[in-house]
C-alpha cells in the first residue's frame, strides 16, 4: 500500500475524517430514499460533491493519479460549489434574520477565502492560520445552522439535517489536513536535500 502520509498520527487523524464522512454522507443517502427525491433531491445534488471530495481525499492519500495541485483545485471546487449552493444561492429559511445575515455573510467570505487560496500563483507559501481559518469559519457557520435548528420546531427531518451540515466542515477539515501534512513533507524533503 503506498501511502502518502507516513506518520501514524496523521494516518489515523485523515482515517477517522474519512470514516465520519463516509458515515455522513451514508446517513444523508439513506433520508434521501427513505424521504423521496421530491422532498430531499437537494440533498442528492450536495451528496454527489461529498462523495466526489470523498473520492478526491482517497485518491490524494493513496497516490493515485493525483498530484497535489489538482487534489487542492478540485477539492476547493467542490467545497466552493456546495457553500454556493447551500449556503448562498438556495439558503434554508431561518426564524432569526441576524443569524441568517450572519450565515450568509460567513457563507460569502468562505467562498473568497477559498478562491483566493487557489488562485494564489504561489499557493504552497499560503500560510497554515489561514488554512485553519477556512475550516474555522465552515465550522461557525455549521454551528450557527445548528443552533438554529434549536430555534426551530424539530420535525422527523431534522435529524437528517443536522448530520448534513456538519459534513462540510468535515470535509474542509480534511482537505486542510491532508494539505498541511503535505507542505510539512515537502518542508521535510527539502532540508534532507
Amino acid at each position: 500500500m503506498n501511502l502518502r502520509f507516513k506518520g501514524k498520527a496523521k494516518i489515523i487523524d485523515i482515517a477517522i475524517v474519512y470514516l465520519c464522512i463516509i458515515v455522513s454522507v451514508g446517513t444523508m443517502i439513506y433520508a434521501i430514499f427513505h424521504f423521496g427525491l421530491k422532498e430531499s433531491w437537494d440533498e442528492l445534488i450536495l451528496n454527489l460533491f461529498y462523495i466526489t471530495c470523498l473520492v478526491l481525499i482517497a485518491m490524494y492519500c493513496f497516490k493515485v493519479g493525483i498530484t497535489t495541485n489538482q487534489f487542492n483545485y478540485w477539492c476547493t471546487l467542490c467545497v466552493g460549489i456546495t457553500i454556493l449552493l447551500r449556503d448562498i444561492l438556495f439558503p434554508p429559511p431561518m426564524v432569526n434574520y441576524p443569524l441568517q445575515l450572519a450565515c450568509l455573510t460567513l457563507s460569502v467570505w468562505l467562498v473568497l477565502m477559498l478562491t483566493f487560496f487557489y488562485a494564489r500563483k504561489e499557493w504552497k507559501t499560503y500560510s497554515k492560520r489561514n488554512l485553519w481559518m477556512i475550516f474555522t469559519v465552515d465550522l461557525v457557520i455549521a454551528a450557527l445552522y445548528h443552533y438554529n435548528f434549536y430555534l426551530e420546531t424539530t420535525t422527523e427531518i431534522t435529524n437528517y439535517l443536522i448530520v448534513e451540515i456538519w459534513i462540510r466542515p468535515t470535509i474542509t477539515y480534511g482537505l486542510v489536513a491532508c494539505y498541511v501534512s503535505n507542505t510539512e513533507e515537502d518542508k521535510e524533503s527539502i532540508q534532507k536535500l
